[in-house]
């Protein structure tokens, strides 16, 4: 006999929801680890038929490693399963967790596609990369804004060209000098020092394709890169490789042809 099973995951519990016949025969929670509902799912529901839950943080989480233990899991759109939970007289996680049982024994759901880890690493690195990009660019313009109140304008310009002019003008300001140094150095020398420690585990290339370094001054070669996929650098004859976002880098990665 087939057992359906409805999890309503937050970040610390799980709500769990065994249905067969039409009818609950168990219910209860454990920790939001795969590992541990399996051994539950296990226990409670040998024949599961259906394992569903909503979209959500850790449903790419949950559907691979229930599926790479062998669960049939299924992901639902929260937004079509929510006019069905919304049904139940009281919301609570264990009524969710009965409701998306419900939905599964039933099969009146909407499986949507969840992307592997690889597509995940891929929109990580842009994600991250688009947020240090934001951050540096506020930096500098905070920056910008507090040396305009002493009468220092910096020119345009950004990377060593930003950083070498805001260090000569500051030379003439030994009290402004300790105020703007230090967020000077929190924009490069932090993303500095992450990547350093990572150069000695792979290539230039290596890190690029892993996302590992996001050097400011080296983010759009390195993105051109990653964009490459897996195709070597003798079919892209004509890829320019151009300076970062924050500024042109002497040490920017090139692709070689040889």
């Amino acid at each position: 006999m087939s057992e359906y099973i409805g999890l309503d995951v937050s970040l610390n519990e799980t709500a769990i929801s065994v249905r067969r016949d039409g009818k609950r025969i168990w219910r209860g929670k454990c920790p939001s680890d795969p590992s541990l509902l399996a051994d539950l799912i296990r226990k409670q529901a040998p024949a599961a038929q259906r394992v569903v839950f909503e979209t959500g943080p850790l449903s790419v989480w949950f559907y691979h490693a229930l599926t790479a233990m062998g669960f049939p899991a299924i992901c639902i759109d929260a937004r079509h399963a929510k006019a069905a939970l919304d049904m139940a007289p009281n919301k609570t996680d264990a009524n969710d967790a009965d409701g998306l049982a419900h939905l599964a024994e039933v099969g009146f759901y909407r499986e949507v596609r969840v992307k592997g880890y690889d597509s995940m690493l891929t929109r990580t690195l842009v994600v991250a990369r688009t947020r240090l990009i934001r951050m540096t660019t506020e930096l500098s313009n905070q920056i910008r804004g507090l040396m305009k109140t002493f009468g220092l304008v910096v020119p345009k310009g950004g990377g060593l060209v930003f950083e070498t002019n805001v260090r000569n003008m500051l030379g003439s300001n030994a009290g402004l000098e300790r105020i703007i140094l230090p967020l000077l150095e929190a924009q490069y020398s932090g993303p500095r020092r992450a990547t350093r420690s990572s150069v000695g585990r792979g290539s230039q290339a290596e890190l690029c394709m892993s996302g590992t370094d996001v050097h400011p001054r080296n983010w759009c070669s390195h993105f051109r890169l990653l964009c490459c996929g897996n195709r070597g650098p003798e079919k892209l004859p004509n890829l320019p490789v151009c300076g970062g976002v924050a500024g042109a880098d002497d040490k920017a990665l090139s692709i070689r042809r040889n």
